[in-house]
């Protein structure tokens, strides 16, 4: 049940925008092993000018930052195996490897209101946290 924010600082068409969002969603299916269906991803397109980057990349436009945020528990090599998918995912669309950088912050079950106004942690959520 993560929550992304994928922030562009670069305008793509409408498909390698759908292709963005994918791969991450990919990712994430992949390495915290959530369900296709449970998507929720964002894309915000920012001015370049009101983004700024970190000095020292050769395709500043490229540059891209992800929040993810998501409950509690799953391990360091599924978190590893994370960003290594994002950013492997990413690259066929002409991201650098070294202009990704991905910010997940980990949040208790209980601090989530889903499904109809119900605490995380008193839902069935279909699918382990703790990968």
């Amino acid at each position: 049940m993560p929550s992304v924010l994928i922030e562009v600082r670069k305008q793509y068409t409408p498909d390698q925008e759908i292709a963005l969002m994918a791969a991450v969603h990919t990712a994430l299916c992949e390495a915290f092993q959530i369900k296709t269906t449970d998507r929720n991803v964002r894309l915000m397109v920012h001015a370049p000018h009101r983004f700024a980057c970190p000095p020292g990349r050769n395709y500043p436009e490229r540059y891209t930052h992800i929040s993810i945020d998501a409950f509690a528990g799953r391990s360091l090599d599924a978190k590893r195996a994370l960003y290594r998918t994002i950013v492997d995912g990413l690259a066929p669309l002409g991201i650098p490897r070294d202009h990704v950088k991905i910010l997940l912050r980990e949040i208790p079950r209980e601090n989530w209101g889903i499904r109809g106004g119900q605490a995380g942690c008193d839902v069935d959520l279909g699918f382990k946290v703790d990968v």
